[in-house]
């Protein structure tokens, strides 16, 4: 591990610690059969990255379909909320943190102050890890505040949530206070809410690369960062397998990351571009996407598309593995491209 990576873990275990208690009894004072009227949420989710935004998706759909006509700001760092929240018109405001708060000082403290300028009727702390998350739900104006461990005390029931189910099943307890009725339906899926224009324009682009547009296609998000990554030699041997099996029946394409890096050493007919919202809309006309863990991963579940992850260990697979309907994973060490071409075919 870097340094710079040791210091960031000991930072946030301090402040772990600092802020594990802050929320603690937070709903104390909910008196037996008082109402609840929600005009306007704060969320909070001051996290920069793709993947995190995009699993914020089921909350926000959560929230509308109990409260069509509520406003909802979003608390967030970094400039993809916007990009992901285009098309969801109940979310009014979104407040964002610089990405470098220490270089923008000045900028990151009015940010903050921003949260006192509303009285809101809810504020949600997406993850309860956060310790940012928690600070922001303290600092905010409102009566009711969800900090994220205010139902679930069973552990091994906690770990069988997915991070798109979580803050949604605490949304839910927390209305139960109040009307007393048990929600079981279906926790929503990613949904970046694509318009009917951005999916005919990624047609049109898929049908661009691909040798034959009458057919199905194929796509492959081969990188990842850091450990997630597998490596040519890896995505080389998954080649063999896939390619004559498919090659006859689908288009085969390789959609490249921002940093423009292909692990199948160009082989495949490739889309690149920065704009995720046009990355959706080609994903979308896709039969099915194969990729590693990573944002590309779940902004394929919320195109939505067919999404294969690859994980290459148990560590954090049901909190983060494709979450939605018809999707799937598996666990992809550096051995098993067997596993993921039988799941292919198991899917196709």
């Amino acid at each position: 591990m870097s340094f710079k990576l040791k210091v960031n873990a000991y930072r946030r275990k301090i402040m772990r610690g600092l802020t594990g208690n802050i929320g603690k009894g937070s709903l104390d004072n909910i008196k037996e059969n008082e109402t609840i009227s929600i005009k306007r949420v704060l969320v909070n989710r001051p996290n920069q990255r793709l993947g995190n935004t995009l699993l914020m998706t089921p909350l926000i759909q959560e929230i509308v379909k109990n409260y069509p006509n509520a406003e909802i700001d979003l608390f967030v760092k970094g400039k993809v909320s916007p990009i992901v929240f285009e098309n969801y018109p109940q979310v009014k405001q979104i407040i964002e943190l610089p990405k470098k708060p220490f270089k923008e000082l000045i900028a990151y403290l009015n940010v903050w102050l921003k949260i006192r300028k509303h009285k809101y009727d809810l504020v949600i702390n997406v993850d309860k890890q956060s310790s940012s998350g928690r600070l922001s739900t303290s600092f905010a104006q409102s009566k009711y505040k969800l900090f994220g461990d205010e139902f679930l005390s069973d552990t091994n029931q906690e770990n069988q949530l997915h991070q798109a189910q979580y803050p949604v099943y605490q949304f839910r307890k927390f209305l139960e206070l109040f009307d007393k009725i048990e929600r079981t339906e279906a926790i929503p899926s990613l949904n970046i809410q694509l318009s009917a224009k951005e999916i005919e324009d990624g047609k049109k682009l898929l049908n661009e690369i691909v040798k034959d547009p009458t057919k199905k296609t194929l796509a492959f998000f081969t990188f990842a960062t850091g450990t997630k990554c597998y490596d040519v030699v890896w995505w080389d041997e998954f080649y063999a397998m896939f390619y004559p099996k498919y090659e006859e029946e689908y288009n085969l394409i390789e959609i490249l990351p921002v940093e423009n890096i292909s692990m199948l050493s160009h082989k495949l007919p490739e889309f690149y571009s920065k704009d995720v919202r046009e990355i959706a809309a080609v994903m979308y006309n896709c039969e099915l996407l194969i990729a590693a863990d990573s944002g590309m991963m779940h902004l394929s579940c919320a195109a939505p598309v067919k999404t294969i992850g690859l994980f290459k260990s148990e560590g954090f697979l049901e909190r983060y593995k494709p979450y939605g309907e018809g999707n799937a994973v598996v666990i992809a060490k550096d051995d098993n491209q067997a596993g993921v071409f039988a799941k292919m075919e198991e899917l196709l």
